[in-house]
């Protein structure tokens, strides 16, 4: 099982660069797309990435059970993309909370059979949040990103289209 994680900012090519490494490998692909249609911005968003995607590859929706759908999809002959996970913890601070999904995603990566890539942002290159929630929000996913990073074989940095390795 390799685990690798895709991290950088907004609009950054992170999604771009974790589906070319998808299509390279060769394995069928499951995407799990953890986005939900809350305004027709988004709905854009949702629609650009699903127009990039490869036609014969599985599409997986799930906004907050990620765990069960990791462990539903895995496979040893196939690749689970996750985009994103900074969507996926929004959705649960928003919703039901972090626990126990937060736990349970993490202590999943470390049992999964095949090859999964994790898309995740980057949140806390810039000022300190002006309220409550949005700094809650950038502890919370600067934490995730840590505990997930720790335990990939891969973790790369995307700025400007440009990938940089910062574990392999």
């Amino acid at each position: 099982m390799a685990i690798e994680l895709i991290i950088g900012g907004a609009r950054s090519g992170k999604s771009a660069l974790a589906e070319r490494r998808a299509s390279e490998s060769g394995l069928a692909v499951t995407y799990i797309a953890t986005a939900t249609v809350g305004d027709e911005e988004m709905a854009s968003r949702i629609a650009h990435h699903r127009q990039r995607r490869p036609p014969h590859w599985q599409t997986a929706e799930e906004p907050v059970r990620l765990a069960a759908a990791l462990r539903a999809h895995a496979g040893a002959d196939r690749l689970l993309l996750v985009d994103c996970l900074t969507l996926w913890l929004s959705n649960l601070m928003l919703g039901p909370g972090l626990e126990p999904e937060r736990s349970q995603l993490l202590d999943s990566l470390d049992n999964l059979p095949g090859r999964i890539i994790l898309v995740s942002n980057e949140v806390g290159w810039g000022i300190v949040p002006i309220n409550d929630l949005a700094r809650r929000f950038a502890d919370e996913q600067g934490r995730l990103n840590q505990e997930v990073a720790a335990r990939c074989s891969r973790v790369t940095l995307v700025a400007a289209g440009l990938p940089l390795e910062l574990k392999a």
